[in-house]
């Protein structure tokens, strides 16, 4: 694909949008070119600031000879929707997570993009973190030999933020347009487990209101077993406002600790002493660091989307996480919801 390449918007519901809206604007390789929004105010202020044409009509994007991709951060209740709507306008696509709340949503929206034959990606910005992508190739080589258990955090502190409740992305505590919090933040953590482990084959869940009311969920703990008998401890709060121990990975012959790589983390001030990735094997007499820079904030993380995104549209490669990916951290995340409900141990298929 040539560039630069016309970019739509297809809604600014989602923040992360905005987010990457302001980040393309520095990019020679593309035209921010129109943007559809429901909500007027919220479109049009958002096109104004970046020189992009705002219509409350989805299908001035859709049928505009400019636009090429577009990023979908509409509620997600609509994500089925609206991908649908933009494959079958041949446009490629970039979709905030997590895809869908069902599995059959899922399957409409890949049907479609498979139909269309565009381009499809989520928006898993954990696959770009460079502390991320360190302990997957330290994993994937062998060197911390077989896998034992791994704990992963990812949270946030929104449901005791006011200025979130009562903003303009409070729909994400809507039972409809979300489902609940653990839907809407945990799939990061699900997708990571995924993309550094396989796909699980069963978890065991707590999910629930442990100390607010204001939406369907704001706590909940997953264990996840895998292929080769892995352990796993997702732990996703929307309750958290300060943490720094992000990841730990013990294997036979070491073990890998993580910080920085959520927003309790990330935004806070940070004890001085707390590389990034670090890693000790057994044997050794210190720790290993890699010299790879904490994020300056959480908002640094989110908007390292785009340019990988643009990247595989230029190229014509494989998107960071596609389709399957998608579809598997809702699988995941459906399956912890099932076994909250019932109290036993779900097998994925």
């Amino acid at each position: 694909m040539k560039a630069p390449i016309g970019i739509g918007v297809l809604s600014f519901a989602h923040g992360h949008v905005g987010g990457y809206v302001d980040v393309m604007k520095g990019f020679d390789d593309v035209r921010l070119v129109s943007a559809y929004d429901d909500n007027e105010e919220r479109g049009q202020a958002a096109c104004d600031g970046a020189g992009m044409k705002y219509s409350p009509h989805v299908e001035d994007v859709l049928n505009d000879p400019e636009v090429q991709a577009v990023m979908i951060g509409v509620e997600t209740y609509r994500h089925a929707e609206l991908t649908v709507a933009a494959a079958e306008a041949g446009k490629h696509i970039l979709l905030q997570k997590p895809m869908a709340l069902s599995l059959e949503d899922c399957d409409a929206i890949a049907a479609a993009v498979e139909k269309a034959g565009v381009m499809f990606s989520m928006a898993f910005q954990m696959r770009n973190d460079p502390g991320n992508i360190k302990m997957k190739e330290i994993v994937d080589s062998g060197e911390l030999g077989a896998i034992a258990a791994v704990r992963r955090r990812h949270c946030i502190g929104v449901l005791l933020m006011p200025e979130f409740l009562e903003g303009p992305t409070c729909w994400h505590v809507d039972p409809v347009k979300n489902m609940g919090m653990f839907m809407d933040d945990a799939t990061h953590a699900a997708d990571w487990f995924h993309w550094m482990l396989g796909k699980p084959v069963s978890v065991m869940a707590e999910i629930d209101n442990v100390i607010t009311d204001v939406a369907p969920d704001d706590n909940g703990m997953v264990l996840l077993r895998f292929a080769k008998g892995e352990m796993g401890m997702l732990f996703n709060s929307s309750t958290v406002m300060v943490g720094e121990n992000t990841t730990e990975i013990y294997g036979e012959k070491g073990c890998i600790i993580q910080n920085y790589d959520d927003a309790p983390s990330c935004n806070p001030p940070r004890c001085p002493d707390g590389p990034m990735v670090k890693m000790f094997k057994y044997g050794e007499d210190n720790w290993r660091t890699f010299g790879i820079p904490i994020p300056g904030g959480h908002f640094d993380r989110i908007c390292a989307i785009p340019r990988p995104w643009v990247d595989s549209l230029i190229d014509e490669t494989p998107p960071v996480a596609g389709l399957n990916d998608g579809r598997v951290a809702v699988e995941i995340i459906l399956a912890c919801y099932e076994s909250a409900r019932e109290g036993r141990r779900v097998t994925l298929g």
